[in-house]
């Protein structure tokens, strides 16, 4: 995935497929980016269920987008309802950390760092989707993450973790939710 100059709002929801290398293992993320407005958030819960992860991007510039985080995050829980909502993994990511020099920045990375300590110590990457900063990181972060918790959850159902899927490549699903477009 590549950052493009050319802004495409998404309507309803985005399609695109990561493909990473994590402990010797070809990994394939389908990434599904729901709309962030609020107009379109009801069209986002059909991909809610089923996903691996749900990350959670913001600008930090802007604080309406901040203060949005516990409302996305408690209505991805309701929607997807997950086996056990306390331990679903999420991430946090703030994104354009490069607009005008970092100058315009509303929300502190503290700020940011205590509302993941309060969601159960989420991990948090502050990002730049146009520069290529953290990008590959938390995308690597993200992949453990939902491995981890796929492998978790393979334990309570079957006592043992199932053997990688569809031979050495492995897909997992995750979501994400608003200003997410420039990932």
């Amino acid at each position: 995935m590549k950052f493009t100059q050319q802004y495409k709002a998404t309507i309803g929801a985005d399609f695109v497929t990561k493909e990473l290398q994590i402990d010797d293992r070809d990994v394939t993320l389908q990434i599904w980016d729901t709309a962030g407005q609020e107009r379109f958030q009801s069209l986002g819960v059909a991909f809610y269920r089923g996903a691996d992860c749900c990350v959670l991007v913001y600008d930090v510039n802007v604080m309406k987008s901040f203060d949005s985080l516990d409302n996305w995050h408690e209505e991805f829980l309701k929607q997807a309802n997950p086996t056990d909502p306390r331990t679903f993994p999420f991430i946090l990511l703030g994104n354009k950390i490069d607009v005008d020099g970092g100058n315009t920045r509303v929300v502190s990375e503290k700020k940011a760092k205590d509302w993941c300590a309060s969601k159960e110590n989420i991990p948090y990457f502050e990002t730049s989707a146009k520069e290529d900063i953290n990008v590959d990181a938390a995308f690597h972060c993200i992949a453990k993450t939902a491995l981890a918790n796929e492998r978790k959850q393979d334990m309570k159902q079957y006592g043992f973790i199932k053997q990688w899927r569809f031979g050495y490549d492995h897909y997992l699903v995750l979501h994400f939710s608003l200003h997410s477009r420039d990932l």
